[in-house]
């Protein structure tokens, strides 16, 4: 089989927008494209820390994904756009702050784009919890939607309208759906990390807590194939890795890795319910972000589990990382980069 490097480089050459470039998954993936030869734009706010980004030959539009006048420079002339813009996910925000990120943003850019000369692709990133909980089998992308937040309600709008729009109008796109993504520079699993380097793992409930990751190398592959495979125009693709993990099985391999002991604690949930009810209330009018939240809760009480069958298929792509290597690898990092306490 080819090298993802060779079967990037039709990317040389050619003009690509990136979205989200500043985030983790973005900075990945936009380091690819560069690696393959492609003339990079990219959308990023002006608060944005552009990071190893800022001297690399990206040419940068600085505003909202979601300014009309914004998106339309950015993606003038473009041959492709990759498009993984999320609003942070804070309780403080609103369906309508995640709206602008989400659908706004995705009308201005595919409209900006449509006839124009040479455009190729356009690959929406939305992500696996427009399913929500998934009960039982493996979920493939037919799998019934139950967005459970604002920002999953918004993301499956999003997809919603590319699809919608893209078949009436002809304009090539590919939905790529993440599972949870980890590995190094990874943010969001340090706190399970931290945990379980202090020799524990707190488990709310009486759930099985399975998660499905994706590693953040083999999702910017799928992501990159998305956009030059013709069989995936107008298709859906969980990108996920090819097993599921329960989050004690992944504490298990952290200890290991940490040369650790980690002991499971279970405490009831609806306690944290409440306060989590106590705190929105009370923060809120106050302008404080509330130290805990029930979104935060159900992490404990949402299954996540998915076949990555269609993605493997139709890119003709095998996952590098399993759950070991990947973990392994992401607790190293954390561990040399001084994050875990």
């Amino acid at each position: 089989m080819q090298s993802i490097e060779t079967r990037l480089a039709p990317y040389r050459g050619r003009t690509v927008l990136v979205t989200g470039a500043t985030g983790f998954t973005g900075r990945v993936l936009t380091h690819k494209l560069l690696a393959a030869g492609a003339d990079v734009r990219a959308i990023a706010r002006s608060s944005s820390d552009l990071g190893d980004l800022a001297d690399v030959g990206v040419t940068w539009f600085r505003g909202d994904v979601f300014d009309p006048e914004v998106a339309q420079r950015a993606a003038d002339g473009v041959h492709f756009i990759f498009h993984l813009a999320a609003a942070f996910r804070e309780e403080k925000s609103t369906d309508d702050d995640f709206r602008k990120v989400h659908l706004d943003s995705t009308r201005l850019l595919a409209k900006a784009v449509l006839g124009g000369e040479g455009f190729e692709c356009f690959v929406h990133v939305s992500t696996v919890g427009v399913h929500g909980h998934i009960e039982g089998a493996l979920a493939d992308e037919d799998h019934r939607f139950s967005p459970g937040d604002g920002y999953q309600r918004t993301k499956l709008e999003g997809e919603q309208w590319i699809k919608a729009f893209g078949d009436e109008n002809g304009l090539p796109y590919t939905i790529v759906r993440p599972a949870p993504i980890f590995g190094p520079g990874d943010m969001r699993l340090l706190k399970i990390f931290r945990m379980v380097n202090k020799g524990y793992l707190l488990m709310l409930g009486r759930g099985r807590g399975m998660y499905h990751l994706v590693h953040v190398d083999d999702l910017t592959n799928t992501i990159a194939l998305a956009g030059l495979v013709p069989g995936a125009r107008g298709q859906a693709l969980i990108s996920a890795g090819d097993e599921p993990i329960s989050i004690e099985d992944m504490s298990r391999i952290i200890a290991r890795a940490l040369g650790r002991k980690v002991r499971t604690v279970r405490l009831p949930i609806q306690p944290f319910y409440w306060a989590a009810d106590i705190c929105s209330v009370v923060c809120k009018p106050l302008g404080i972000a509330p130290p805990i939240y029930r979104r935060r809760v159900d992490f404990y009480t949402k299954d996540r589990q998915f076949d990555n069958g269609r993605i493997r298929r139709c890119l003709e792509y095998e996952f590098g990382y399993d759950n070991e290597k990947g973990i392994v690898e992401t607790a190293n990092w954390y561990r040399e980069q001084g994050l875990l306490g």
